[in-house]
């Protein structure tokens, strides 16, 4: 059995078919990790969830900010912006199927027996891998409870930026948010920049990529992620990116785990969209 991650897919479904034939994927053998964002930017975002819905306990994926995007836009408590392609899901007849299948996905997946775990973005200096988990349990509750549309409305906004755990309420709800689904930068005291969205050197001095904070609580974990586009791939100290910009007519990548050193694969991809339309 082969278990390979798969980068940001976003709608770009050709490019995941093609991949996975280039894998010679084979999904009674196979499995899936995807760092979420499987949908929007990208024509196809129907097509993908279809897919990697009905691939069932073969596809483990992790929720990411685009993914929760679509949830707000269908729960009617976000507009739609002019550079989402998110109109034939929510048109769908199978919409409500689909979306209770995506909100039900983790924050994140931790195989102890595999070695590796999988986020959209990244983890606070401040978490080890338990305490990581406890926080995603805790926001994935919420998501498949009652009071997930009181997320949604609640869920937007770049504070709080530091990790407390005598946060509460939406406050505590939207930092865990934060992290495991928009996170690049912060400083050495875990304090959240998420408005550098470049590549490493393009922020402040006073922040670093979050897997490269020193002492960082899971700096002994292997952890495999997503959303960061500008950084490509990248792979040290465990922190593995597999994100390699599709959508912007870069790779689709995926990383073949349970290997030493893990094998990458790509394939190249369309530009579905330009770097101005971020």
């Amino acid at each position: 059995m082969a278990v390979y991650a798969i980068g940001d897919v976003q709608g770009c479904y050709d490019e995941l078919r093609a991949l996975l034939d280039a894998l010679g994927f084979d999904p009674e053998r196979d499995r899936l990790w995807l760092t979420g964002d499987l949908v929007n930017r990208g024509s196809q975002s129907l097509e993908v969830l279809r897919f990697v819905r009905g691939l069932g306990e073969r596809a483990q994926v992790v929720l990411g900010n685009h993914d929760l995007h679509l949830l707000a836009i269908a729960a009617g408590v976000r507009p739609p912006r002019r550079k989402d392609h998110l109109e034939p899901v929510l048109q769908a007849p199978d919409r409500e199927e689909l979306l209770d299948w995506l909100r039900a996905r983790p924050l994140l997946h931790s195989d102890a027996t595999l070695g590796w775990a999988l986020v959209h973005a990244g983890l606070p200096p401040q978490w080890d891998l338990a305490e990581a988990c406890a926080r995603a349990a805790e926001l994935e509750a919420v998501l498949r409870g009652e009071e997930h549309d009181a997320f949604f409305r609640n869920m937007y906004g770049d504070g709080p930026a530091l990790w407390s755990a005598k946060l509460s309420g939406w406050k505590r709800l939207r930092y865990i948010t934060n992290c495991f689904t928009r996170l690049r930068f912060c400083d050495a005291k875990g304090r959240l920049a998420l408005g550098a969205k470049g590549p490493p050197g393009s922020q402040s001095q006073k922040y670093l990529p979050w897997f490269a904070v020193p002492g960082r609580a899971s700096a002994g974990e292997r952890i495999v992620f997503g959303h960061w586009s500008t950084l490509g791939f990248h792979a040290s100290g465990g922190a593995h990116c597999v994100d390699t910009g599709c959508i912007w007519g870069g790779e689709l990548t995926a990383l073949r785990l349970g290997r030493e050193p893990p094998e990458r694969f790509s394939v190249s991809c369309a530009m579905h969209c330009r770097p101005g339309e971020r």
